[in-house]
């Protein structure tokens, strides 16, 4: 996958950013080209190698948010009460780095704390899984975080009061 410098793209771990360079850096000796990524006050250094696809994605196109919106006014599949279980499963679902997957894990998670309380772990996937969603959602959108965030909830809210 070709970005240039200007492209918006989602990180999998960190969300949204935006190529800021492209640059050969040596690492234990070795040259690699790398993306210089920028998301929000971060600087982040993606090797432009074959994986650089499950590190990098362009953002969703509006046209298939419709879809996210059903996964998150869906119903929560349940998770392990096991918080070790719990915390692989969600790592998992989100390695793919996929909108798809971070509606799952957030639809899930807010499911799961209707009954349990969420551990510092699970506050942290939910945490950065929305952040990461909103501003993907924003970007593609063209909405405001605030308006993202609060059809957010409700889509969340009304697939708890579907259960």
């Amino acid at each position: 996958m070709d970005f240039r410098v200007g492209d918006a793209v989602m990180h999998w771990t960190y969300g949204l950013g935006e190529i800021i360079g492209l640059e050969e850096r040596a690492l234990s000796g070795q040259k690699t080209l790398y993306y210089a990524v920028k998301v929000r006050d971060l600087t982040i250094w993606v090797p432009a190698d074959g994986d650089v696809e499950h590190r990098l994605r362009p953002p969703t196109p509006p046209a298939q948010f419709e879809p996210l919106f059903a996964i998150l006014a869906g119903p929560g599949e349940p998770l392990p009460t096991d918080r070790q279980e719990r915390k692989l499963l969600l790592v998992e679902k989100l390695r793919d780095g996929r909108a798809e997957s971070l509606c799952h894990v957030i639809r899930d998670l807010w499911a799961y704390q209707q009954e349990k309380s969420l551990n510092d772990n699970d506050q942290n996937l939910m945490k950065r899984s929305r952040d990461a969603l909103l501003g993907e959602w924003g970007f593609a959108l063209s909405v405001p975080p605030m308006q993202a965030e609060s059809e957010l909830r409700r889509l969340l809210t009304s697939g708890v009061a579907g259960d």
